[in-house]
Order: structure tokens, then sequence, then C-alpha cells
């Protein structure tokens, strides 16, 4: 009798994953690995104190929460060890793909035997709309499942060699890949196009989300900043970041902005946005991962779409 587990993105789609009443056990992955230092021996010890000093540092998470919600859900991961069916739900986005890409590295180590396969939602119908699994009904979310992937060793291995170059201090490497199309992975190629355009652009020194955020404060006057990040995540594209990372990005941003109520660009702002100046000596910082690289240490060229290290 063969036993299963799935894999879910987060909180809001456990609960969820409930109502469809599928067998098997349930583990949520609570991380966020596109954002800060990451290395790839996933589930080490030196792994998780790197992850906590982060998310600590960065977004206030307690010791406390981290061990109840991170770590307790990985301890539990550990300890299925009989389930021969892993089942992996994730999402098109960059948050998404970059978590997918640690937990097939962790089940490429540590579960060899298991038939691993992939639910991934997103390009659902014959518009331009991308889905996130909590945007699709029941009966969508079970026909999704009933043609879920499964995945071949060779694309086991190809997610761990991705995560291995994600984690390395160089992300050209990453930017070098071409056989995306050769691996199941439908939306892969697009996460790590999103992931190299968070490198700081030639022109001004700010990442296409930062310059996005600019672009859409001058054109959009959102008469706060609650009404603001609700205008950013709902145009974010395929990057997938919740309202905690915009509010840091927009702390970062703070000398470019007059105001947040109503938002309103600075005169630097304004400059930084038409690329008249370059922001990139204000706000590099030395200690800012992404993966394994410094961001600052690469610029992007927004002409030639490649990287550059300084």
């Amino acid at each position: 009798m063969s036993s299963l587990l799935h894999i879910t993105n987060g909180d809001a789609f456990t609960e969820r994953l409930g109502s469809l009443q599928l067998k098997g056990d349930v583990i949520t992955w609570r991380e966020m690995l596109c954002e800060g230092k990451t290395l790839t021996n996933v589930g080490s010890e030196n792994f998780w104190k790197t992850r906590f000093e982060f998310l600590n540092k960065n977004y206030k998470v307690s010791k406390s929460w981290f061990i109840e919600k991170t770590l307790k859900e990985y301890r539990s991961l550990c300890n299925h060890k009989q389930q021969d069916h892993i089942v992996l739900w994730f999402e098109y986005d960059l948050f998404c793909q970059i978590n997918m890409l640690a937990v097939l590295s962790w089940l490429k180590a540590n579960r060899k035997y298991a038939e691993i396969s992939l639910v991934c939602s997103g390009k659902e119908d014959e518009s331009e709309r991308l889905y996130a699994l909590n945007d699709l009904n029941d009966s969508q979310l079970l026909k999704l499942y009933e043609n879920r992937t499964i995945l071949s060793q060779d694309d086991i291995e190809y997610a761990d060699y991705v995560w291995q170059l994600y984690c390395s201090d160089n992300p050209m490497r990453l930017e070098n890949l071409r056989d995306f199309e050769n691996y199941q992975f439908k939306y892969l190629s697009e996460g790590i196009k999103s992931h190299l355009h968070r490198f700081p652009s030639i022109k001004n020194g700010l990442n296409e989300m930062e310059n996005y955020i600019l672009k859409l404060a001058l054109e959009e006057r959102p008469t706060s900043k609650k009404s603001f990040l609700g205008t950013i995540l709902k145009n974010q594209g395929t990057l997938g970041f919740g309202d905690s990372q915009y509010d840091r990005a927009l702390n970062r941003l703070r000398p470019l902005f007059s105001s947040f109520n109503p938002v309103r660009l600075s005169k630097t702002g304004k400059q930084v946005l038409d690329n008249q100046t370059s922001y990139y000596s204000a706000i590099q910082d030395t200690n800012v991962y992404l993966g394994g690289a410094l961001k600052y240490n690469f610029l992007y060229n927004t002409n030639t779409d490649r990287i550059l290290k300084l």
C-alpha cells in the first residue's frame, strides 16, 4: 500500500488543501528563500542559522516563532520517512520557484526512493493571467492534481543543480543556463529571469522592481502608503512577494519620496527614475544577499540583458 505526503507552499494553501479531502499527510514549507543569504545544504544547522539571522534582522522574526513555525515543520518533514509518493504544491512566481528548488534539493539528498510529483499553478486558461493555487476553485485544483507532473531523476538533478547555482556567489553562472526547456519546470526560466532582474541596473543603481515602484508612484499618485502597497502587489508580475517585503523595499527607497500620505516622489526620486542620476552609492549595502551572491557586487545592463561583475 503506497502512502502519500503533500508539501505545500504556505499556510493559506495548506488550509485550502484540507477542503479537497485528498489522502496523505501535509507539510507546510514556511520559508522565503528568494530573499537573504542561502546555503546549498538545505536543512543543515548552518543553513537554518543563516536563515534565522536574516529573518530576525530584517523581518523581526523571533527565535520562538522561527522554531515553532519553520523548524518544527521541517523536523516533521524529516520524520516522514515512509511515504513513497511526495506531491509538491507550488506556483509560477519567483518566491515559489526558489522554495521549490530548495525542497527538491533536499528530497534528492534525503528521499532517493520516493516518486516526486509537482502541481504548479500559473497559466491555466487562454487569458494572459497567471493564477495562484488559491485563485482556483476545487474542481480546477483537483484537475491540476490529477494531471500533476511526475518528475524524472533528471528533473530532480536539474533542480538541485539550479539551486547550487542560485546559492553560488556569482549570478552569471545562472544567467548562462540555456536548457530549461529540456526539463519539466514550466515556470523556472521566467523565475530565474525575474531573479537576475533584481540586481541593480547600470543606469540608475535600482533594480527592475525598485524602478517599477517609482514608476507606479509617479503614474498612479496613490493617496496613501497602504493603497500604494496594494497597487504594487497587484502589479508585481512574476515576483510573488508579500506586503512585508514591499514595505521593506519602500523603507530602502524612502529618500526618493517626499511623502507617503499621499505618495509623491522627491526631486531626486524623479531624477533617478529618469536615469539622470544614479542612486547606487546611496542604496548600496555590502550585506544584501540574493541567494549566494552579494546584490551590489553586480550590475545589470538593461541594454544587453547581461550581468556585469563590479
